[in-house]
Order: structure tokens, then C-alpha cells, then sequence
């Protein structure tokens, strides 16, 4: 795999810090490539303006055309630019984040609001049929992601029945609306539930599963939507498939049965 291992989080200490450590080296040790923007670390600038996209501040700012215009002309600031290669390099996409306020840090909404521009993450339009390509179709088609979130509440409250309401319903906005959209399929997310009252027991179990899921990767059921390969059955039987790294013992399971 090439990953892009995306944190925010302001302390490497922390246990998320400590998490983003274990897994690039496990990463490392597998034989997979990786790069990683610590947004924090890089004092990543989250706000958009003007100088993103080389226009005029006296002309009014548009930000799709503006954005659009600036990456087709190659006029967009060279952190984006950067960000874009990153990302345009990489085949899976760690989301790592402590869960802040029911959503991630303003601190990485800022790095999709400024990297996901129009023309390169989304505001395609298939020349054949002249359907927009999104929600599973685009540029980023052939990507997956993983969102690997932190949290100070239990597992059971961000549970289906909790009080703090399903994590999958809290991270759609993130998952759905700017990952899928874009056409990165989404595999289920890791939660570090009780971050705040972690031990080095609860640490090693949340770095065993980690290890787990970095070295199992499902296979990606999704097919462009507009292209020949498309097959809506395998949005509801996909096939696996053995995952890369040194799972030499992984078996797919038997087809499912049809009546």
C-alpha cells in the first residue's frame, strides 16, 4: 500500500500521537509505503482566502470558479499543491483525529476545505454522458480511506443505542459527504473509545487492533459508476480478495447463498 497518514492532533505524546507511531511503523515493517501531514505540526494554515488561487482581493471571491480556475492553471499556493500530490500519490488515506465536539478539529475541516478543490476532488463531469462524477465516481475513484478517531466517551454511548448518537451517523459529514463524494470508498472506522482514561493494557489492545486493521484491509467493492467495470451487485456482494502485507493467511469467505 501507499499511504497518507492525515493527523491532527496539537501533541505526538498523546495517545493518538502514540497510535500514528505504531502504525507507521507496522506500516514500515510490512513492506508499505507511507507519507504523513501532521497538520499541527505543520502549522497548516485551515483558512481559505484569495491567496490560495492567485486572484485579485479586490475582485469578488468566488471560491469554486477561483479554486477551479487556479488548479487547471496551476496557480494554486504551493501548501495545497503538496497536500494534492500527496494524496494523488497515495492508494489509501488514514483520517486520524481525536473526536472534538461531536466532529474532527477545525484544524483539519480547513485541510479539505483547501485541498478538495473543484476540478481536483470533485466538479467532474463525465464526457459521455454528461453526468456530474461523484458519490463513488471521479478522480479519486480507486482510493479507500480509514477514519481512526479517539474519543473520551465509552464505546456503548457512541454505539447505535448511545447517548452521544452512532459514530457512523456523527462522522457521515466526513465519511459520506467528502470522502464518498469524491469517489474514496470508506472502510469502517476505528474508535478509541475512554482515550481519556486509557492504561497501557487498554493502549495495547487499542495498538493490537490497529495492527489488525492495517494489515487486513477489506477489499474495495466499488466500481466506477460510469465506467464498463461498473456492476451494482457488487455493492451487495463484493468479492474479497487476499489483502496486501503479510496476512498470508487470510481466506475469503464462501459466496453468499441466493435462494
Amino acid at each position: 500500500m501507499k499511504v497518507l497518514w492525515l493527523f491532527a492532533h496539537p501533541d505526538r505524546r498523546s495517545l493518538s500521537g502514540s497510535l500514528m507511531t505504531e502504525g507507521l511503523r507496522t506500516l514500515d515493517a510490512h513492506g508499505h509505503r507511507h507519507r504523513v501531514s501532521d497538520l499541527y505540526a505543520m502549522k497548516w494554515n485551515p483558512v481559505v482566502d484569495a491567496a490560495d488561487y492567485a486572484h485579485a482581493p479586490a475582485d469578488r471571491l468566488l471560491v469554486g470558479e477561483a479554486s477551479e480556475r487556479a488548479y487547471h492553471r496551476g496557480h494554486l499556493s504551493p501548501d495545497i499543491r503538496a497536500e494534492q500530490e500527496k494524496l494523488t500519490w497515495a492508494d489509501t488515506v488514514i483520517v486520524q483525529f481525536p473526536l472534538w465536539w461531536y466532529g474532527m478539529p477545525a484544524l483539519l475541516k480547513g485541510w479539505f476545505d483547501r485541498v478538495f478543490v473543484k476540478g481536483f476532488a470533485f466538479g467532474l463531469t463525465d464526457p459521455a454522458t454528461g453526468r456530474p462524477r461523484r458519490y463513488g465516481d471521479g478522480k479519486l475513484t480507486g482510493k479507500r480511506a480509514m477514519v481512526i478517531t479517539t474519543a473520551g466517551a465509552r464505546a456503548a454511548t457512541l454505539g447505535p443505542r448511545g447517548v452521544n448518537g452512532d459514530l457512523n451517523d456523527l462522522l457521515f459529514p466526513l465519511q459520506h459527504g467528502t470522502l464518498w463524494y469524491t469517489g474514496i470508498s470508506v472502510v469502517p472506522p476505528l474508535l478509541i473509545p475512554s482515550a481519556d482514561r486509557a492504561t497501557p493494557a487498554t493502549y495495547a489492545t487499542a495498538a493490537t487492533r490497529l495492527r489488525d486493521r492495517l494489515l487486513t484491509p477489506p477489499p474495495l467493492p466499488f466500481r466506477h459508476q460510469n465506467g464498463p467495470d461498473y456492476d451494482a451487485d457488487l455493492l451487495l456482494h463484493p468479492t474479497p480478495t487476499r489483502p496486501p502485507g503479510p496476512a498470508a493467511h487470510y481466506t475469503a469467505p464462501p459466496p453468499p447463498a441466493h435462494p
